[in-house]
């Protein structure tokens, strides 16, 4: 008890005394008054970090700390040199134009965030792998384009505004109105919608800022609409009733993408929306309900979940093959609750093993029972409003909620004796992933695009090969949506959007079945007018349709979009179409699908020429991140390092139900029992991108790995000190031209072959193994064997060594092959190099990447076979528990010499090894001797 005790107490200090560091560090970046540099204490490192946070504040541009900072810290390292970037211009497609356009452009439109947004793991992941690519094609000397933007995010957006409003005025948007409401909206966006970009730029992410868009800027607005109103005038839009995800409580209209499916246990209480408030309602039931048919006393019992919308039911359903009801097709029944007559229809898609092989049909509020409407011709009938409350047709139970209805509807049906039971039902419900709200299919006119021609062309793409899709599993998929495409509803009962540039005409005050898509109001009223000659042109006017376009409009022209099209702008003449669209594989369809049915449809041309769908992120136990599992990783958290305590606050301050709190704590602790450790960015870039490949496999995220590469970070700073120990005042270094020694020879032909295998496979998207090509290189070639060997060579302080030259060119062509993965780290030591040779580039951000180089093309098989040898005496010393001081070495003859000549690099790859015997011997051994 008494080792537990100190065990907490230490804990608690070293939180308290981390918070401390954290309120400290926070406190100098936000400080606007000039501080002077205190005294270094060896015995706090966080006052030490502070004070240096604090110097670098004061200075107009970033300087390199490596000299006088011992250790590796990530907050001190990436502090500045992002602002540096910006304020240079490196991220911005004129920079060295003329130069660079002979090497190509390289566009990579950004998946844009919601305004609304924080930074989550999957913004992380995507712009961790897109700004290693955009990176490296920067210092492949290409022009690159890579733009920021944020979406304006419809439904989101709307529904975060709306309960602010609420929570802090007591006051719903209809209560504002429209005007209102819209301001509100913009108010919370200019507050808020800057959130996301200074995360991304956290991240390191290197996009041209000053060509940011936002969804609904003029221009992007201006493309929107122009792009409706051709649509429009092609044939390609239509008004139409049809069944829509309706959401009572947003009351609108939700693409697929917005609805998800809650598994439902059998008699499960859920929490609902019903009469503007939450409401205890049970579901999992199934009721049986029987349908007498007329002229006899039998009956046909049919099953629901859903009671309620027996008032829309206008026939019962039988399979064609079921001898049960063959006779009784086309026999009427009469309705339980209204007493009406409706038909028994025959149709294929009855299940003749599920309940009574009857099926009620209710097409004005089933998707299935919608498509049997339509063959059979039936009537389409609405007993829903809006609020979701039953309407006119419903007689006695109008104005009811709907789960309201559905417990009086259950009790009628008991007292009329056509309930035939009630019994418990594992079934799914259809939920609203902002409100929460179930989901009811309702039948309603709205905005439909017709997409199949497009689809046809998006397909042809691929086959074509104008369009690469990577993983190419994927394709597979592509062509399954895309082949059985639908009509797309465009339209949503919103008002923070892109209001649907579409008019309804009005002659005399009354509205006609006429409506005409123009750019503006006077367009469509002039065109009004000429369409209908025949009334006095001031008892015409035109009135605009109240509802807004999906979202996914909009995010279907982002990579033209931006550029400035419809106007055939100097940047989309330069850089349209774009290499590459990176993007979660979740909105395939939603997102990316679309972006090449409109890019083919209005510029003739693919949007992107390859498309690279990472996977969903999960924990390292492979489970759906969750805030209710408590499994949820903030990447901040990561950055700056998160205490327990922080985590669980967290929690806390969000909209989890309390009992779900709890439950998430409790994983928090099992999870995360010492919290989160401080890793920087860089780390986490790399740490995530190091799980990316061309397969589909999900990423189950393991913040141990992100840990271990800042423990990298730490290793390549070292050998930087390391390095820095060993030269004097005036020391310069140039590109190697001595004659080399093997060891020399070896670590170049090893640098030239990772420069060669990292560009290879981030060609081939292959991130997992480009991470380890430059791991490699940094750890097990260049720290553990070259920087050894050179050891016993160089003296304390030299302001000449051609042994110093390779090394520094080795780290200058090191750091370049990291810089994609690790940008800030690297930039910080680039700059240390550039004192010791002013001719190279400015900025590691434009510095070139290095790339396989026939010069050093040597045999690596000479000095390996030293290497070889070094580890297997390592290997023997652990086994037998004996310093190697004398070692025997047998091997091949052709090998003795190599060994020999090497002698110094095998001591000084070997701790402790004083003196080695090598004999020629076809079978090859080492022996550690009896120390002389």
């Amino acid at each position: 008890m008494e080792g537990e005790t100190k065990k907490e107490l230490k804990k608690q200090k070293k939180e308290e005394k981390q918070k401390r560091y954290l309120e400290k560090a926070e406190k100098t970046k936000t400080a606007g008054k000039k501080q002077t540099a205190k005294p270094k204490n060896e015995g706090n490192k966080e006052e030490q970090i502070a004070e240096e946070l604090a110097r670098m504040s004061l200075s107009a541009e970033k300087q390199p700390c490596v000299e006088h900072v011992a250790e590796y810290h990530p907050m001190l390292v990436e502090h500045g040199w992002y602002e540096t970037w910006c304020r240079r211009g490196y991220f911005k497609p004129e920079y060295n134009y003329e130069e660079r356009v002979k090497n190509g452009v390289f566009y990579l439109p950004i998946p844009p965030p919601n305004v609304t947004g924080a930074l989550h793991l999957g913004h992380t992941v995507m712009a961790s792998i897109q700004d290693v690519l955009v990176r490296w094609r920067r210092m492949q000397q290409k022009v690159v384009v890579y733009l920021p933007g944020c979406d304006h995010a419809g439904i989101a957006t709307q529904a975060v505004v709306e309960k602010k409003i609420h929570r802090e005025e007591g006051l719903t948007a209809q209560q504002l109105g429209r005007e209102e409401f819209l301001k509100r909206a913009w108010d919370y966006k200019a507050q808020y919608g800057g959130r996301i970009y200074e995360q991304l730029k956290r991240l390191g992410v290197s996009v041209d800022w000053d060509r940011e868009v936002f969804t609904l800027d003029r221009g992007m607005s201006a493309a929107v609409t122009e792009a409706f109103v051709r649509l429009f005038k092609e044939g390609l839009l239509k008004r139409e009733e049809r069944l829509v995800n309706w959401c009572g409580k947003l009351k609108t209209t939700l693409s697929d993408l917005e609805v998800v499916s809650a598994e439902i246990e059998p008699a499960q209480k859920m929490s609902v929306w019903e009469n503007g408030k939450k409401t205890a309602c049970v579901f999992g039931l199934l009721f049986s309900v029987a349908y007498k048919i007329e002229n006899t006393d039998r009956e046909i019992v049919v099953d629901t979940t859903r009671p309620e919308t027996l008032f829309g039911d206008v026939a019962v359903a039988v399979n064609p093959g079921d001898d049960r009801y063959k006779t009784l097709v086309g026999a009427m029944l009469h309705h339980p609750l209204t007493g009406k007559k409706i038909p028994v229809i025959a149709d294929e898609y009855v299940d003749i093993a599920f309940g009574t092989g009857a099926l009620k049909i209710t097409p004005g509020h089933d998707p299935n029972d919608y498509q049997i409407g339509k063959r059979h011709g039936l009537p389409m009938v609405s007993i829903l409003d809006e609020d979701n409350r039953l309407n006119g047709l419903c007689g006695e139970f109008c104005g009811l909620g709907r789960y309201e209805a559905r417990a009086k509807v259950v009790r009628h049906l008991e007292k009329s004796g056509c309930l035939r039971g009630t019994r418990p039902h594992k079934t799914t419900l259809p939920v609203c992933s902002r409100s929460g709200d179930v989901i009811e299919p309702r039948l309603i006119p709205q905005w439909w695009l017709d997409c199949k021609q497009m689809a046809a062309d998006a397909m042809d793409a691929v086959v074509s090969g104008q369009l690469e899709i990577i993983p190419a599993e994927y394709k597979k998929t592509w062509f399954n949506w895309l082949r059985n495409i639908q009509d797309w509803c465009v339209s949503r009962q919103l008002w923070w959007g892109h209001r649907i540039p579409v008019y309804c005409v009005h002659v005399g005050g009354v509205p006609t079945e006429k409506w005409l898509a123009e750019t503006s109001l006077e367009r469509a009223t002039l065109e009004a007018q000429r369409q209908f000659p025949s009334s006095p042109p001031e008892s015409i006017t035109a009135v605009q349709d109240e509802d807004v376009l999906d979202t996914w409009f909009s995010s279907g022209l982002w990579p033209f979009a931006t550029l400035g099209w419809p106007e055939n702008t100097l940047d989309l003449q330069r850089f349209y179409p774009a290499a590459l669209l990176e993007t979660g594989s979740d909105i395939l369809f939603f997102w990316a699908a679309r972006m090449v049915m409109l890019g083919m449809h209005f510029t003739g041309e693919v949007p992107f020429k390859k498309l690279f769908l990472h996977s969903i992120v999960r924990d390292a136990a492979g489970r759906k991140m969750s805030k209710s599992l408590g499994n949820v990783i903030d990447p901040l958290h990561v950055i700056e390092g998160a205490t327990l305590a922080r985590l669980e606050e967290t929690l806390g301050a969000g909209n989890l139900p309390k009992e779900e709190v709890e439950t998430a704590k409790k994983n928090q602790r099992k999870e995360f029992p010492n919290g989160i450790p401080q890793c920087g960015t860089d780390a986490l870039r790399i740490g995530l991108v190091s799980y990316i490949t061309t397969n589909c496999t999900a990423i189950n995220l393991d913040t141990n790995r992100i840990v271990t590469y800042k423990r990298f970070g730490n290793k390549v700073w070292n050998v930087f000190r390391y390095v820095l120990s060993k030269i004097d005042d005036g020391f310069v270094y140039r590109k190697p031209q001595h004659s080399l020694s093997l060891p020399e020879k070896w670590i170049l032909s090893c640098l030239s072959l990772a420069a060669k295998k990292t560009s290879a496979f981030l060609e081939a998207f292959d991130f997992i193994h480009a991470v380890e090509s430059v791991y490699e290189f940094w750890m097990y070639q260049l720290c553990d064997v070259f920087v050894e060997t050179t050891k016993p060579c160089l003296p304390q302080k030299s302001v000449s060594s051609p042994l110093l030259d390779t090394l520094f060119f080795c780290l200058e062509q090191g750091l370049k092959l990291l810089h994609p993965f690790m940008p800030f780290i690297t930039e910080e030591l680039y700059q240390q190099l550039r004192k010791y040779n002013s001719a190279l580039d400015e900025s590691i951000t434009v510095s070139e990447y290095p790339a396989e180089a026939e010069e050093f093309a040597f045999d690596r098989a000479e000095f390996g076979c030293v290497i070889s040898v070094a580890r297997q005496i390592r290997s023997l010393a652990v086994k037998e528990q004996k310093k190697p001081v004398c070692v025997r070495i047998k091997t091949r003859k052709e090998n003795i010499g190599t060994i020999e000549s090497q002698e110094t690099a095998l001591m000084a790859l070997v701790r402790g090894m004083r003196s080695v015997l090598v004999e020629g011997c076809e079978e090859e051994s080492v022996e550690i001797l009896p120390a002389e």
